[in-house]
Protein backbone atom coordinates (compact mmCIF):
# COMPACT_ATOMS: atom_id res chain seq x y z
CA UNK A 1 0.00 0.00 0.00
CA UNK A 2 1.43 3.39 -0.98
CA UNK A 3 2.25 5.78 1.87
CA UNK A 4 -0.56 8.19 0.99
CA UNK A 5 -3.10 5.36 1.16
CA UNK A 6 -1.73 4.27 4.54
CA UNK A 7 -2.07 7.80 5.90
CA UNK A 8 -5.66 8.11 4.72
CA UNK A 9 -6.46 4.68 6.18
CA UNK A 10 -5.00 5.72 9.55
CA UNK A 11 -6.95 8.96 9.45
CA UNK A 12 -10.17 7.04 8.80
CA UNK A 13 -9.52 4.98 11.92
CA UNK A 14 -9.13 8.21 13.86
CA UNK A 15 -12.38 9.52 12.37
CA UNK A 16 -14.16 6.41 13.58
CA UNK A 17 -12.69 6.75 17.07
CA UNK A 18 -13.84 10.39 17.17
CA UNK A 19 -17.34 9.51 15.99
CA UNK A 20 -16.97 11.49 12.75
CA UNK A 21 -18.31 10.68 9.30
CA UNK A 22 -15.96 13.09 7.55
CA UNK A 23 -13.19 15.61 8.11
CA UNK A 24 -12.73 18.95 6.35
CA UNK A 25 -8.98 19.58 6.03
CA UNK A 26 -7.99 23.17 5.29
CA UNK A 27 -4.39 23.35 6.51
CA UNK A 28 -1.92 23.24 3.62
CA UNK A 29 0.64 21.05 5.40
CA UNK A 30 -2.04 18.52 6.33
CA UNK A 31 -3.31 18.37 2.75
CA UNK A 32 0.25 17.89 1.50
CA UNK A 33 0.80 15.11 4.03
CA UNK A 34 -2.37 13.25 3.10
CA UNK A 35 -2.60 13.57 -0.70
CA UNK A 36 0.67 15.23 -1.85
CA UNK A 37 -0.95 18.43 -3.14
CA UNK A 38 1.50 21.38 -3.06
CA UNK A 39 -0.90 24.11 -4.14
CA UNK A 40 -1.69 27.06 -1.91
CA UNK A 41 -5.47 26.84 -2.37
CA UNK A 42 -7.34 23.67 -1.49
CA UNK A 43 -9.83 22.00 0.83
CA UNK A 44 -9.71 18.25 1.32
CA UNK A 45 -12.70 16.20 2.43
CA UNK A 46 -11.93 12.76 3.87
CA UNK A 47 -14.76 10.30 4.49
CA UNK A 48 -14.79 6.61 5.35
CA UNK A 49 -15.20 5.80 1.66
CA UNK A 50 -12.86 8.20 -0.08
CA UNK A 51 -11.33 11.65 -0.33
CA UNK A 52 -12.10 14.69 -2.48
CA UNK A 53 -9.81 17.66 -3.07
CA UNK A 54 -11.49 20.95 -3.95
CA UNK A 55 -9.31 23.57 -5.65
CA UNK A 56 -9.62 26.33 -8.25
CA UNK A 57 -8.67 26.55 -11.90
CA UNK A 58 -5.15 27.79 -11.23
CA UNK A 59 -4.25 24.40 -9.76
CA UNK A 60 -6.27 22.06 -11.97
CA UNK A 61 -3.29 20.75 -13.93
CA UNK A 62 -1.03 20.62 -10.88
CA UNK A 63 -3.58 18.75 -8.79
CA UNK A 64 -4.13 16.13 -11.48
CA UNK A 65 -0.37 15.61 -11.72
CA UNK A 66 0.30 15.39 -7.99
CA UNK A 67 -2.75 13.86 -6.33
CA UNK A 68 -3.29 10.11 -6.52
CA UNK A 69 -5.51 9.26 -3.56
CA UNK A 70 -8.34 11.75 -3.92
CA UNK A 71 -10.89 12.78 -6.51
CA UNK A 72 -10.30 16.33 -7.76
CA UNK A 73 -13.07 18.91 -8.06
CA UNK A 74 -12.22 22.25 -9.65
CA UNK A 75 -14.57 25.08 -8.72
CA UNK A 76 -14.80 28.80 -9.46
CA UNK A 77 -16.51 29.75 -6.23
CA UNK A 78 -15.85 29.23 -2.54
CA UNK A 79 -13.98 26.01 -1.84
CA UNK A 80 -15.62 25.65 1.57
CA UNK A 81 -19.07 26.12 0.06
CA UNK A 82 -18.32 23.56 -2.65
CA UNK A 83 -17.06 21.06 -0.07
CA UNK A 84 -20.09 21.66 2.14
CA UNK A 85 -22.48 21.18 -0.79
CA UNK A 86 -20.79 17.89 -1.66
CA UNK A 87 -21.06 16.68 1.94
CA UNK A 88 -24.73 17.74 2.16
CA UNK A 89 -25.58 15.91 -1.06
CA UNK A 90 -23.82 12.80 0.24
CA UNK A 91 -25.95 12.89 3.37
CA UNK A 92 -22.97 13.19 5.70
CA UNK A 93 -24.12 13.85 9.26
CA UNK A 94 -21.16 14.37 11.61
CA UNK A 95 -18.45 16.51 10.02
CA UNK A 96 -15.25 17.53 11.73
CA UNK A 97 -13.36 20.69 10.81
CA UNK A 98 -9.90 21.95 11.80
CA UNK A 99 -10.79 24.49 14.46
CA UNK A 100 -7.43 26.26 14.32
CA UNK A 101 -7.45 26.58 10.53
CA UNK A 102 -10.91 27.92 9.64
CA UNK A 103 -11.91 31.51 10.36
CA UNK A 104 -15.12 32.62 12.01
CA UNK A 105 -16.41 33.69 8.58
CA UNK A 106 -15.46 30.30 7.16
CA UNK A 107 -17.28 28.53 9.97
CA UNK A 108 -20.39 30.63 9.36
CA UNK A 109 -20.21 29.80 5.66
CA UNK A 110 -19.97 26.09 6.42
CA UNK A 111 -22.79 26.27 8.95
CA UNK A 112 -25.12 27.89 6.39
CA UNK A 113 -24.19 25.45 3.63
CA UNK A 114 -24.40 22.23 5.67
CA UNK A 115 -27.96 22.60 6.86
CA UNK A 116 -28.86 20.06 9.54
CA UNK A 117 -25.49 18.26 9.55
CA UNK A 118 -23.47 18.56 12.75
CA UNK A 119 -20.24 20.55 12.44
CA UNK A 120 -17.71 19.55 15.10
CA UNK A 121 -14.43 21.26 15.92
CA UNK A 122 -11.37 18.99 16.04
CA UNK A 123 -7.80 19.80 16.98
CA UNK A 124 -4.57 18.12 15.91
CA UNK A 125 -6.23 15.06 14.37
CA UNK A 126 -3.81 15.08 11.41
CA UNK A 127 -1.01 16.89 13.27
CA UNK A 128 -0.74 14.03 15.77
CA UNK A 129 -0.23 11.64 12.86
CA UNK A 130 2.39 13.92 11.33
CA UNK A 131 4.33 14.09 14.59
CA UNK A 132 5.50 10.47 14.20
CA UNK A 133 7.76 10.25 11.17
CA UNK A 134 8.33 7.17 9.05
CA UNK A 135 11.73 6.13 7.69
CA UNK A 136 11.28 8.07 4.45
CA UNK A 137 10.39 11.25 6.31
CA UNK A 138 13.35 10.88 8.67
CA UNK A 139 15.65 10.40 5.68
CA UNK A 140 14.28 13.62 4.14
CA UNK A 141 14.80 15.51 7.41
CA UNK A 142 18.36 14.20 7.57
CA UNK A 143 19.09 15.41 4.06
CA UNK A 144 17.72 18.85 4.91
CA UNK A 145 19.85 18.94 8.08
CA UNK A 146 23.00 17.98 6.18
CA UNK A 147 22.35 20.60 3.50
CA UNK A 148 22.02 23.36 6.09
CA UNK A 149 25.18 22.15 7.85
CA UNK A 150 27.16 22.19 4.59
CA UNK A 151 26.01 25.71 3.80
CA UNK A 152 26.91 26.90 7.29
CA UNK A 153 30.42 25.50 6.83
CA UNK A 154 30.71 27.23 3.45
CA UNK A 155 29.69 30.60 4.89
CA UNK A 156 31.99 30.52 7.93
CA UNK A 157 35.00 31.90 5.95
CA UNK A 158 32.87 34.98 5.16
CA UNK A 159 32.21 35.70 8.85
CA UNK A 160 34.52 38.53 9.83
CA UNK A 161 34.43 42.02 11.32
CA UNK A 162 32.73 44.59 9.09
CA UNK A 163 30.30 42.19 7.40
CA UNK A 164 26.60 42.97 7.91
CA UNK A 165 24.29 40.45 9.54
CA UNK A 166 21.84 40.87 6.65
CA UNK A 167 24.49 40.01 4.08
CA UNK A 168 25.43 36.79 5.87
CA UNK A 169 21.77 35.78 6.21
CA UNK A 170 21.20 36.46 2.50
CA UNK A 171 24.31 34.46 1.58
CA UNK A 172 23.10 31.50 3.63
CA UNK A 173 19.66 31.49 2.01
CA UNK A 174 21.14 31.94 -1.48
CA UNK A 175 23.53 29.04 -1.00
CA UNK A 176 20.81 26.78 0.39
CA UNK A 177 18.79 27.34 -2.77
CA UNK A 178 21.84 26.80 -4.96
CA UNK A 179 22.36 23.49 -3.12
CA UNK A 180 18.84 22.34 -4.00
CA UNK A 181 16.64 23.60 -1.18
CA UNK A 182 13.19 24.93 -2.00
CA UNK A 183 14.05 27.79 0.34
CA UNK A 184 14.77 28.65 3.94
CA UNK A 185 12.62 26.89 6.53
CA UNK A 186 12.32 30.24 8.34
CA UNK A 187 13.91 33.66 8.17
CA UNK A 188 17.61 33.06 8.85
CA UNK A 189 18.86 34.55 12.11
CA UNK A 190 22.27 36.20 12.29
CA UNK A 191 22.58 38.15 15.53
CA UNK A 192 25.84 39.62 16.79
CA UNK A 193 27.11 41.38 19.88
CA UNK A 194 24.36 42.47 22.27
CA UNK A 195 21.79 41.45 19.68
CA UNK A 196 22.78 37.80 20.17
CA UNK A 197 20.86 37.97 23.47
CA UNK A 198 17.62 38.18 21.45
CA UNK A 199 16.48 34.56 20.90
CA UNK A 200 14.47 35.43 17.78
CA UNK A 201 16.49 38.36 16.50
CA UNK A 202 16.10 39.26 12.84
CA UNK A 203 19.26 39.87 10.85
CA UNK A 204 19.93 43.60 10.74
CA UNK A 205 22.23 46.09 9.05
CA UNK A 206 24.57 45.88 12.04
CA UNK A 207 28.15 45.06 11.13
CA UNK A 208 30.02 42.34 12.99
CA UNK A 209 32.83 43.50 15.27
CA UNK A 210 35.84 41.98 16.97
CA UNK A 211 35.41 40.26 20.33
CA UNK A 212 31.70 39.58 20.09
CA UNK A 213 29.37 36.61 19.84
CA UNK A 214 27.41 35.80 16.67
CA UNK A 215 24.44 33.43 16.76
CA UNK A 216 23.44 31.68 13.51
CA UNK A 217 20.02 29.97 13.35
CA UNK A 218 19.20 28.47 9.95
CA UNK A 219 17.21 25.74 8.25
CA UNK A 220 16.45 24.45 4.77
CA UNK A 221 13.39 22.98 3.09
CA UNK A 222 14.33 19.95 1.03
CA UNK A 223 11.87 17.42 -0.42
CA UNK A 224 9.14 19.28 1.52
CA UNK A 225 10.81 18.72 4.93
CA UNK A 226 12.47 21.33 7.14
CA UNK A 227 15.67 21.44 9.16
CA UNK A 228 16.68 23.66 12.05
CA UNK A 229 20.13 24.26 13.55
CA UNK A 230 21.89 26.90 15.63
CA UNK A 231 25.58 27.46 16.24
CA UNK A 232 27.42 30.28 17.99
CA UNK A 233 30.62 31.94 16.74
CA UNK A 234 33.05 34.20 18.58
CA UNK A 235 35.09 36.71 16.59
CA UNK A 236 38.44 36.92 18.33
CA UNK A 237 39.83 35.32 21.44
CA UNK A 238 36.98 34.30 23.79
CA UNK A 239 37.12 35.38 27.41
CA UNK A 240 36.87 32.94 30.29
CA UNK A 241 33.21 33.93 30.69
CA UNK A 242 32.43 33.15 27.06
CA UNK A 243 34.18 29.77 27.30
CA UNK A 244 32.41 28.92 30.56
CA UNK A 245 28.95 29.77 29.27
CA UNK A 246 29.57 27.95 26.01
CA UNK A 247 30.63 24.83 27.91
CA UNK A 248 27.53 25.13 30.10
CA UNK A 249 25.18 25.26 27.08
CA UNK A 250 27.01 22.32 25.48
CA UNK A 251 26.64 20.30 28.67
CA UNK A 252 22.93 21.13 28.90
CA UNK A 253 22.36 20.08 25.30
CA UNK A 254 24.28 16.84 25.74
CA UNK A 255 22.41 15.95 28.92
CA UNK A 256 19.13 16.70 27.16
CA UNK A 257 20.18 14.46 24.27
CA UNK A 258 20.97 11.63 26.69
CA UNK A 259 17.50 12.01 28.25
CA UNK A 260 15.66 11.62 24.92
CA UNK A 261 14.16 8.19 24.32
CA UNK A 262 10.78 6.65 23.61
CA UNK A 263 8.56 6.67 26.69
CA UNK A 264 10.10 9.72 28.34
CA UNK A 265 7.83 12.70 29.00
CA UNK A 266 8.67 15.79 26.96
CA UNK A 267 8.75 17.88 30.16
CA UNK A 268 11.41 15.52 31.58
CA UNK A 269 13.85 16.41 28.79
CA UNK A 270 13.18 20.10 29.40
CA UNK A 271 13.76 19.60 33.15
CA UNK A 272 17.10 17.87 32.57
CA UNK A 273 18.33 20.75 30.41
CA UNK A 274 17.21 23.33 32.98
CA UNK A 275 18.85 21.42 35.82
CA UNK A 276 22.25 21.82 34.16
CA UNK A 277 21.72 25.52 33.60
CA UNK A 278 20.50 25.87 37.19
CA UNK A 279 23.64 24.17 38.49
CA UNK A 280 25.66 26.83 36.67
CA UNK A 281 23.31 29.57 37.97
CA UNK A 282 22.26 30.73 34.51
CA UNK A 283 18.81 29.10 34.25
CA UNK A 284 17.11 32.50 34.56
CA UNK A 285 18.74 33.44 31.23
CA UNK A 286 17.09 30.53 29.39
CA UNK A 287 13.85 32.10 28.22
CA UNK A 288 12.20 29.59 25.87
CA UNK A 289 11.35 25.89 25.74
CA UNK A 290 14.00 23.24 25.09
CA UNK A 291 12.67 22.20 21.71
CA UNK A 292 9.85 21.54 19.25
CA UNK A 293 8.88 19.05 16.61
CA UNK A 294 10.01 19.59 13.01
CA UNK A 295 8.66 18.12 9.78
CA UNK A 296 6.66 19.60 6.91
CA UNK A 297 6.53 22.71 9.11
CA UNK A 298 9.27 24.21 11.21
CA UNK A 299 7.15 24.06 14.37
CA UNK A 300 5.22 20.86 14.94
CA UNK A 301 4.30 18.57 17.81
CA UNK A 302 5.64 17.62 20.28
CA UNK A 303 7.08 20.55 22.23
CA UNK A 304 9.80 19.93 24.82
CA UNK A 305 8.55 22.29 27.50
CA UNK A 306 7.80 22.47 31.21
CA UNK A 307 4.05 22.07 30.81
CA UNK A 308 4.05 19.29 28.19
CA UNK A 309 3.56 15.78 29.59
CA UNK A 310 3.34 14.11 26.17
CA UNK A 311 5.33 10.88 26.07
CA UNK A 312 7.94 10.77 23.34
CA UNK A 313 7.58 7.92 20.88
CA UNK A 314 9.95 6.43 18.33
CA UNK A 315 9.75 8.56 15.20
CA UNK A 316 9.29 11.93 16.86
CA UNK A 317 11.80 14.43 15.45
CA UNK A 318 12.55 17.37 17.73
CA UNK A 319 15.03 20.16 18.22
CA UNK A 320 17.26 20.41 21.28
CA UNK A 321 18.15 24.08 21.66
CA UNK A 322 19.23 25.28 25.10
CA UNK A 323 20.56 28.82 25.27
CA UNK A 324 21.77 31.54 27.60
CA UNK A 325 20.70 35.12 26.79
CA UNK A 326 22.14 37.89 28.95
CA UNK A 327 20.69 41.33 28.16
CA UNK A 328 23.32 43.92 27.34
CA UNK A 329 26.01 41.26 26.96
CA UNK A 330 25.09 38.56 24.43
CA UNK A 331 23.76 35.06 23.92
CA UNK A 332 24.87 31.51 23.16
CA UNK A 333 22.66 28.77 21.70
CA UNK A 334 23.28 25.29 20.33
CA UNK A 335 20.54 23.50 18.40
CA UNK A 336 20.37 20.10 16.76
CA UNK A 337 17.66 18.07 15.05
CA UNK A 338 17.16 14.78 16.92
CA UNK A 339 15.20 11.59 16.18
CA UNK A 340 13.58 9.77 19.08
CA UNK A 341 14.45 6.07 19.05
CA UNK A 342 13.32 3.25 21.35
CA UNK A 343 16.59 3.09 23.25
CA UNK A 344 17.77 6.67 22.95
CA UNK A 345 18.15 9.33 20.29
CA UNK A 346 19.93 10.01 17.01
CA UNK A 347 21.32 13.36 15.92
CA UNK A 348 20.56 14.44 12.37
CA UNK A 349 22.68 17.63 12.55
CA UNK A 350 26.33 16.78 11.79
CA UNK A 351 27.99 20.11 12.68
CA UNK A 352 30.25 19.92 15.80
CA UNK A 353 29.07 21.65 18.97
CA UNK A 354 32.25 23.43 20.08
CA UNK A 355 32.26 27.21 20.23
CA UNK A 356 33.55 28.36 16.86
CA UNK A 357 36.28 30.98 17.09
CA UNK A 358 37.31 33.03 14.06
Amino acid sequence: MAEGAKRLARLRLRLGAAGLDALLVAHRANILYLVNFHGSTGVLVVTHRGAVLFTDGRYATQARAEVRRARIVVTQGSLLEAAAAWLREAGTRRIGFEAARITADGYAELRRALGSSRLLAVRNLVEEMRAVKDAEEIAALGRAARLASRVFAEVLPLVRPGVRELDLAAEIEYRMKRAGAAGAAFETIVASGRRSALPHARASRKRLARNELVVFDLGAILSDYCSDMTRTVFLGRPSARVRRLSACVQEAQQRGFEAVRAGVAAQRVDAVVRSVLRAHRVDSYFTHSTGHGVGLEIHEEPRLARSVNTRLVAGHVVTLEPGVYIPGWGGIRIEDLVVVRRGGAERLTPTPHDLITL
